[in-house]
């Protein structure tokens, strides 16, 4: 049985992505104890699935590498992947929590060899990579994952390739015993850090995502550009497999729209100039770029880069928001609409299509443990009556990382203000 050390001067954090992480370990390296709860088998959250950021294009992994040592290192801090809150009871300062761990059948000794991955024959769908490649029933969900070990799919378990890994593995470390467990633990104060999700573009019916392949969303995309992803970074149509030179970016894709999100998602201008770029410098002169725009929202510091891609002579800036997309018969997207600057009509083919998809929160008012204050766009609100639980990044509003993970150590320090109240009381 999983056994977790924790009193009401703990900390539970909510979500392993960047805000959960910053969140969790700001806090434990003020010397309070923290127990970090991450519903995937591995930390990191969608800043892992990115090929670069904006504005530097630099590589996640740099950042990622220095959290993942600042995790090992501090004793404070306690960490359960595969697992989910089910159940917080009690007030500010004094709550219970229940969460559930799902077994992952490796343990500790596991070193990551891989053996196992070459053992197991079954494939799935792989979720890191958006289903756009196939994972094996062992399998290392990303090379950088941490932890860094393996785990095997619960739809092995009972079959002979759940035998073939554990004969294949030397260290003994496939437990084909383990089974769910729940664990219960006192904490004085909850960050609430389960991050966003992609708005599901199948609903945004004229752009036919769900019915043209190569139609796909800006996550989507990113897995295609990097070199560890489906394609080793070729960009390529899903149809075919042909080079995709000519491609379409559509902004607001579910975002700013009364029949799917209200809300202006933030990182999607950025994400698709950044996008853009990965085409012009795939195929230079011969990369043919169009962005579908209501408006572009790059300021600050991001202003620069913008100026820097609106430079570039391959990649074109058409205001319209397009009204629809169908195939042609050879399976090429055409994107149709009007061009609102000068109120000219287009049907323009292209190798593929990328919807700059909405970030939808990623929490759910109904299954919430205890009452609290959601707005309108499904964000958590930093309110009173949420007593002490409090959102950190991308559960509180729509946030690029820099701007999570900033936020995320606000909470940490409102989380830690709970706590030490806790403790002068008690003293």
């Amino acid at each position: 049985m999983t056994a977790v050390v924790a009193t009401n001067e703990t900390i539970l954090v909510v979500g392993g992505g960047i805000s959960g992480m910053t969140a969790a370990l700001e806090a434990a390296e003020t010397g309070k104890r923290v127990v970090l709860v991450e519903k995937r088998p591995y930390l990191g959250g969608r800043v892992t699935q990115l090929y670069k950021y904006f504005p530097k294009l630099c590589f996640p992994t740099c950042g990622l590498e220095i959290n993942q040592r600042r995790a090992k290192m501090n004793p404070n801090l306690t960490i359960l992947t595969l697992a989910e809150v089910t159940g917080l009871t009690g007030r500010e300062g004094d709550y219970t929590a229940t969460v559930k761990l799902s077994p992952r059948y490796v343990n500790e000794r596991c070193t990551a060899c891989g053996d196992c991955g070459t053992a197991v024959e079954a494939e799935f769908d792989d979720d890191y990579n958006y289903g756009l490649g196939k994972r094996k029933g062992a399998y290392l969900p990303y090379r950088m994952a941490h932890p860094a070990r393996y785990v095997l799919d619960p739809a092995i378990i009972g079959t002979p390739d759940a035998d073939k890994a554990k004969a294949a593995c030397q260290y003994g470390a496939i437990d084909l015993e383990m089974r769910e467990e729940t664990v219960e633990f006192r904490c004085g104060a909850v960050i609430w850090a389960t991050g966003w999700k992609p708005y599901d573009a199948a609903k945004i019916q004229p752009y036919g995502y769900d019915r043209i392949a190569n139609v796909i969303t800006s996550v989507e995309f990113e897995r295609l550009a990097d070199p560890n992803g489906p394609t080793g970074g070729k960009l390529v149509r899903p149809s075919d497999g042909r080079e995709a030179k000519k491609v379409a970016f559509i902004q607001c894709a579910g975002s700013r729209d009364r029949n799917h999100l209200l809300h202006c998602s933030r990182i999607c201008c950025m994400a698709s100039l950044k996008q853009a770029t990965y085409v012009a410098d795939a195929f230079a002169d011969d990369a043919e770029i169009n962005l579908y725009y209501i408006d572009l929202r790059a300021i600050d510091r991001f202003e620069d880069f913008y100026n820097k891609v609106r430079a570039n002579r391959n990649i074109r800036f058409i205001k319209s928001k397009p009204a629809s997309i169908v195939a042609d018969k050879d399976g090429n997207p055409v994107v149709h609409g009007v061009d609102t600057e000068g109120y000219n009509r287009f049907a323009e083919p292209h190798d593929l299509v990328v919807l700059a998809i909405g970030m939808e929160p990623s929490v759910d008012q109904d299954a919430f443990p205890v009452s609290i204050v959601i707005n309108r766009e499904g964000f958590i609100e930093a309110a009173p009556e949420n007593g002490g639980v409090f959102a950190a990044g991308c559960a509180s509003d729509a946030l690029d990382v820099n701007r999570a993970a900033q936020h995320a150590t606000g909470a940490a320090l409102r989380a830690i203000q709970v706590v030490n109240r806790v403790a002068r009381a008690e003293v």
